[in-house]
């Protein structure tokens, strides 16, 4: 038995996500829209490894199923969701333990499309999702220079820090 209470301390959850690019696929990162690129995620739902990967970190860090248990991809229903919708919903699922984001860190490693032009839009972007402050909201683009090209993909690292609501 834990004499030590630990509800008041923040709590650390990581998620990381990857998806294989394809053609035909609409590009969305972050909840963003790449219109320029002409591959996109592959996936059950609209493929968004950021988001994903943002999933399965805020989960992680209050102690509760990952992104696959909570929205398997044999169900139907998730059939090109947008995973705004699955992170909303898990945002929700934290917040009835009492708990909120406190901080944001990820690393989004593609060569294509290219991070950086789009950087502070992905990052104002979640800032609104999460209602956070612009400079709790950390994003890295990271090229794969040319290590495991044989399949082009995006690769997504995230770190979140939970803590008490009030």
């Amino acid at each position: 038995m834990t004499r030590f209470d630990f509800s008041p301390l923040p709590r650390i959850g990581l998620g990381t996500d990857r998806h294989r690019l394809v053609a035909g696929r609409a590009c969305m990162l972050g909840g963003v829209h790449f219109a320029d690129c002409p591959v996109g995620p592959q996936g059950h739902s609209d493929g968004d490894a950021v988001l994903h990967a943002l999933t399965d970190a805020v989960l992680g860090a209050a102690g509760l199923d990952d992104l696959g248990t909570l929205f398997p991809d044999t169900d139907p229903r998730y059939q090109g969701a947008d995973s705004t919708t699955l992170l909303r919903t898990a945002l929700q699922q934290v917040a009835e333990q009492g708990l909120r984001c406190w901080s944001i860190d990820l690393a989004i490693q593609c060569d294509r499309p290219r991070i950086a032009p789009r950087r502070a839009e992905i990052r104002a972007h979640l800032a609104q999702l999460f209602e956070l402050p612009l400079d709790r909201v950390n994003l890295k683009g990271k090229t794969r220079e040319g290590v495991g090209s044989e399949v082009e993909a995006v690769d997504v690292t995230a770190v979140v820090l939970l803590g008490p609501a009030a």
